[in-house]
C-alpha cells in the first residue's frame, strides 16, 4: 500500500497537469466594425459565431458614437466577450484648422493631407488637441460596458511607409520625403529651438537630426500618457494599435516609442505582407516588441510622470487573406494576408515569442480554412 500510494498521487498529478493543459486557449481577439444602422439580431449573430470560435475580446469600430457603442458593448458582454472600443484619434475630419500637424513644405494636413484624403491628422503638440481627445475618450470610457479604449491611428503620418506599399502609391521611399515629414508649425518649431538650440528649418537634412525624430516621439507618447492617466482615472483601461516594433519600424515611420506609453495592452499590426516578410517574420517582431515593454525603458526622454502599467499585455495583430486562392493575382497588397496555411507559424510564433495572444485583422476576412487551422493550434 505505502508503494502504490505515491504512485496513485504520480497518476493524479499528471492527470490533472493533462488536464490543465487541454483547457488552455490561445486568447484570441478580433477587429471588426458595425455600422450604427444595424439590428441587434445581425450583431447577435455575429457575436455568436465569435464565441463559437472562442474568441476571447472584440475590439470594435464605431468611432465616437456614444449611443451606438453602448449597444454594442452591452451586446459582446452578453456574450462573456471583453470589449474594446476602436477609435481613430489623430485623423479627424472638421476640426479648427489650426489643430492639424504641417509638413516640410509648410502645407497643412487640414488641405493637404498625405497619400490619402482622411489622412488629416491632428497636431498632438496642441492642447487644444489633447483636451478634445481626452474629453472625447473620456466620455466614452463611462460607458459601463466598455472594458478599453482602443486608440487607432495615435501618431504621425507615415513619413515612410511599408515597402509593400511602395508600388500602389508609386513611390520609392528610400528617404523622408517633405510632403510627408510633419510637424513643422510654429509652435513646434519654436519649441524645439527653445528645447535644443536647433532651428530645424535651417536644417538641410531633418531627417538626420536625431533630436528631432525623439522631440515628435515625445509629443506622441506625452498624448498617449495624458489620455491613459484620464482613462485609467474612471477605472476603465487603455489599448492601442501600434506599428511593429517599436525601433525596427514604429519609431522612426510614424514617431511611435511606444514601449514608453503608460498603456494596458499593445495590439501591433504585424502585417507581413506590408513588409514583403515571410510569416516567420512575425515571431521575430512579437519578440522585439515583448522585450520592449518588459523591460524598463532605456530611452525614456519625455519627463512623463504618468504612473508606470504593471503587467503590461502584447497581442500580436494577423492581417488575414480573405481571397486567399486568387491572393497572387490580387494587385493591391492590402487585399493580401496570410494564408489558411499560414496561420500555424504565424500564430506559434507570436506565442513563442511571448506574446499573451493574437487579433486578427479582420474577423470577416477569416475563411472557413483560416478557422479551421487556427482552431487546431488554440487548444
Amino acid at each position: 500500500m505505502k508503494k502504490i500510494l505515491p504512485l496513485l498521487l504520480i497518476a493524479l498529478f499528471a492527470l490533472t497537469s493533462i488536464s490543465t493543459i487541454a483547457k488552455t486557449t490561445i486568447p484570441i481577439y478580433v477587429w471588426t466594425s458595425f455600422s450604427p444602422r444595424m439590428n441587434d439580431s445581425i450583431i447577435r449573430k455575429e457575436f455568436q459565431q465569435y464565441k463559437d470560435h472562442g474568441i476571447t475580446g472584440v475590439c470594435v469600430g464605431s468611432g465616437m458614437d456614444i449611443k451606438a457603442i453602448e449597444r454594442f458593448s452591452r451586446i459582446a458582454h452578453e456574450f462573456g466577450m471583453e470589449y474594446h472600443a476602436w477609435v481613430t484619434t489623430m485623423p479627424q475630419y472638421g476640426q479648427d484648422s489650426t489643430w492639424y500637424t504641417v509638413n516640410r513644405l509648410g502645407q497643412s494636413a487640414y488641405n493637404h493631407p498625405a497619400y490619402v484624403p482622411y489622412y488629416r491628422t491632428l497636431d498632438p503638440n496642441k492642447p487644444e488637441v489633447q483636451q478634445y481627445l481626452i474629453n472625447q475618450l473620456s466620455k466614452l470610457a463611462d460607458i459601463p460596458t466598455v472594458d478599453y479604449i482602443q486608440l487607432d491611428y495615435i501618431r504621425y503620418a507615415d513619413v515612410i511607409l511599408a515597402k509593400g506599399l511602395w508600388e500602389k502609391y508609386k513611390l520609392v521611399m528610400n528617404e523622408e520625403y517633405p510632403a510627408a515629414d510633419y510637424c513643422y508649425c510654429d509652435k513646434c518649431v519654436a519649441e524645439f529651438k527653445e528645447k535644443t538650440g536647433i532651428d530645424i528649418k535651417k536644417v538641410e537634412d531633418p531627417s538626420k537630426c536625431a533630436e528631432w525624430a525623439r522631440f515628435r516621439c515625445d509629443k506622441i507618447t506625452e498624448l498617449v500618457n495624458n489620455i491613459a492617466d484620464a482613462i485609467h482615472a474612471k477605472g476603465k483601461k487603455v489599448s492601442a494599435d501600434v506599428f511593429p516594433g517599436p525601433d525596427s519600424y514604429a519609431k522612426w515611420m510614424v514617431r511611435q516609442q511606444w514601449d514608453e506609453w503608460n498603456i494596458d495592452a499593445f495590439f501591433p499590426m504585424n502585417y507581413n505582407d506590408f513588409y514583403l516578410e515571410s510569416p516567420a517574420w512575425v515571431g521575430e517582431v512579437t519578440r522585439e516588441g515583448v522585450q520592449s515593454i518588459k523591460s524598463p525603458s532605456k530611452k525614456s526622454g519625455n519627463n512623463n510622470k504618468s504612473k508606470k502599467v504593471k503587467g503590461r499585455k502584447l497581442y500580436s495583430g494577423l492581417f488575414i487573406c480573405n481571397d486567399w486562392r486568387n491572393k497572387s493575382s490580387i494587385k493591391d497588397p492590402e487585399g493580401h494576408g496570410l494564408l489558411p496555411s499560414e496561420i500555424n507559424e504565424a500564430v506559434i510564433g507570436s506565442m513563442k515569442a511571448g506574446a499573451d495572444g493574437i487579433c486578427l485583422f479582420t474577423a470577416r476576412s477569416m475563411t472557413p480554412e483560416h478557422w479551421a487551422e487556427l482552431e487546431k493550434i488554440s487548444k
